[in-house]
């Protein structure tokens, strides 16, 4: 029985990919390296400390990670002050109210920091839906370890499969499939040659995957 829903951020439940990239392309011309579209596309649900780990070991940069993480941070915090364009994904709020609304447990489990969190969360007032917020930042495993959807799980108080992930990304699908946990796959506009095809169910939008509709996927 359907309990509880586990949220992806980035891509799923805000459209925040153009901003990301803008911020990280600002860090890569600052430190000097041309990133390949295809290495920046496995990017894609990993943590910014991950990935700033892959390119000084890509790169062989003599910055530190953490100097890179700063760098890009730097640039997101800019972007997102100055950006009047981010915006929530079509149709996710709506998803949100009435997941809600019918009892269902909603958890935030990002790959994004905190701070990005919070600031998302305060600008578009999502915190009066959700009864936890999971950073995978803040966790020793990053995407596709799962890691953080074992915690937000936990948090809500149901079984494993009681529970349902919606992602975007070939990193967090695995980590919902790696918990044992039914994954639906947001196919994201932005989310460009992420492999859906170990996803339980695949929308590419949330009048798909209603309340009522939902129940009837698990069954």
């Amino acid at each position: 029985m359907l309990k509880a829903v586990i949220f992806d951020m980035d891509g799923v439940i805000i459209d925040s990919e153009p901003l990301h990239y803008k911020a990280y392309h600002r860090m890569f011309k600052d430190v000097d390296i041309n990133v390949s579209s295809e290495l920046y596309e496995s990017f894609t649900g990993q943590s910014t400390l991950n990935v700033c780990k892959r390119l000084c070991d890509t790169f062989n940069l003599k910055e530190a990670p953490e100097t890179l993480v700063k760098i890009k941070r730097k640039h997101h915090k800019h972007i997102f002050e100055n950006d009047d364009d981010l915006q929530l994904i079509p149709g996710v709020l709506e998803a949100i109210k009435d997941y809600h609304a019918n009892g269902l447990k909603l958890v935030l489990a990002s790959s994004a920091s905190m701070v990005s969190i919070e600031l998302i969360f305060k600008r578009f007032e999502l915190d009066q839906y959700f009864s936890a917020k999971f950073s995978g930042a803040d966790l020793k495993q990053s995407k596709p370890h799962p890691e953080i959807f074992i915690k937000a799980a936990q948090s809500t108080g149901f079984n494993n499969e009681e529970c349902v992930v919606i992602e975007d990304s070939t990193n967090g699908i695995k980590a919902a499939n790696a918990a044992g946990i039914f994954c639906v796959g947001y196919d994201s506009l932005h989310s460009t040659n992420q492999d859906y095809s170990t996803a339980n169910f695949v929308v590419n939008s949330f009048d798909d995957i209603s309340f009522e509709k939902l129940r009837e996927v698990l069954g």
